[in-house]
C-alpha cells in the first residue's frame, strides 16, 4: 500500500491541481470567445475542456492528495468520516481550503497573463437571481452524490471519469453552468472574461453551493446508509488496490 503523502505535499497538490482546474477553465473559455461570437459553441468549447481537464487531474493527482480541488468535497468528507475516524480531520480541511482558494485565485490570474489580458479584473458578469442559486444547490448536492456514492459502493476508481462527465454534463442543464465549487466561484471573480463572476455574486453562489452540500450528504445517508470502513476524504483513492486509511 502506497505510503500517505506528507499534509504539507497534500496542500500543494490541492493548490496546483485548483489552479490548473480554473486556468482550464478560464483559459478555454477566453479561447473559446476569441474564436466564435456563438454563445452556445461558446460553451461547448468551455464545458469540452473542463471535462478534459478535470479528468486528468483527477486521475493524475487522487493518488497523492485525493483530487478534491473543492472546500465542498473537502468538508464534506471531514462531516461523514468525523464519527467513524475515517475521513480528514480539522488539520487537512485548515490545510485543503485554503491551498484550493489560493490555487483558484493563481489560475485565474494565470490564465489572464496566457491571454495577455489584464493579471487581475474583477468580473462583470453578474450572476444574481434566485434560479442561478438553485442550479448551484442542484449542481453541488449532485455532485456530492456521485463522489461519496461512488466510493460507498466500491467504486471510487471510476472517479476521473465519473465526476469529469458530470460537471460537463451540469454546464448543461443547470442554469448556473455548475460552479459548484467555493473556491473556484472565488478564482473566477478574478477574471473579467467569458468564465468570470462579479465579485457581487460570489457570496450568493457560495451560499448555495453549501446548500447543495448539505443536501447532497443528506441523500448519501439516505440513499447508500451507513459507510464502509473506509477512508472518505478521497475522489480517488491514495492507492489503486487498497482505500486509503483516513490521514491524520
Amino acid at each position: 500500500m502506497t505510503a500517505i503523502a506528507p499534509l504539507g505535499r497534500r496542500a500543494a497538490v490541492e493548490f496546483v491541481g485548483t489552479g490548473a482546474l480554473v486556468a482550464v477553465v478560464v483559459g478555454s473559455g477566453i479561447q473559446a470567445a476569441k474564436l466564435s461570437n456563438d454563445v452556445g459553441v461558446q460553451l461547448l468549447a468551455n464545458s469540452l475542456a473542463t471535462v478534459f481537464g478535470l479528468g486528468v487531474l483527477i486521475l493524475l493527482l487522487g493518488p497523492v492528495s485525493g483530487a478534491h480541488f473543492n472546500p465542498a468535497v473537502t468538508l464534506a468528507a471531514w462531516w461523514t468520516g468525523r464519527q467513524g475516524g475515517d475521513g480528514p480531520g480539522l488539520p487537512e480541511v485548515a490545510a485543503y481550503v485554503p491551498a484550493q482558494i489560493g490555487g483558484a485565485i493563481g489560475g485565474a490570474v494565470l490564465a489572464d497573463a496566457m491571454f495577455a489580458k489584464p493579471f487581475v479584473a474583477w468580473s462583470t458578469h453578474d450572476r444574481w437571481a434566485p434560479h442561478l442559486w438553485l442550479g448551484e444547490v442542484v449542481a453541488t448536492a449532485g455532485l456530492i452524490l456521485l463522489i461519496f456514492g461512488l466510493a460507498r459502493t466500491g467504486r471510487a476508481h471510476f472517479a476521473p471519469a465519473a465526476v469529469a462527465s458530470f460537471i460537463g454534463a451540469a454546464y448543461w442543464f443547470t442554469s448556473s453552468t455548475s460552479f459548484a465549487n467555493p473556491a473556484v466561484t472565488i478564482g473566477r471573480a478574478f477574471t473579467d472574461t467569458f468564465a468570470g463572476i462579479a465579485p457581487a455574486s460570489v457570496l450568493p453562489f457560495i451560499a448555495a453551493q453549501l446548500v447543495g452540500l448539505a443536501v447532497g450528504v443528506a441523500l448519501v445517508a439516505v440513499l447508500f446508509g451507513r459507510p464502509a470502513p473506509a477512508a472518505e476524504d478521497v475522489v480517488v483513492p491514495y492507492d489503486d488496490h487498497q482505500p486509503a486509511p483516513a490521514a491524520r
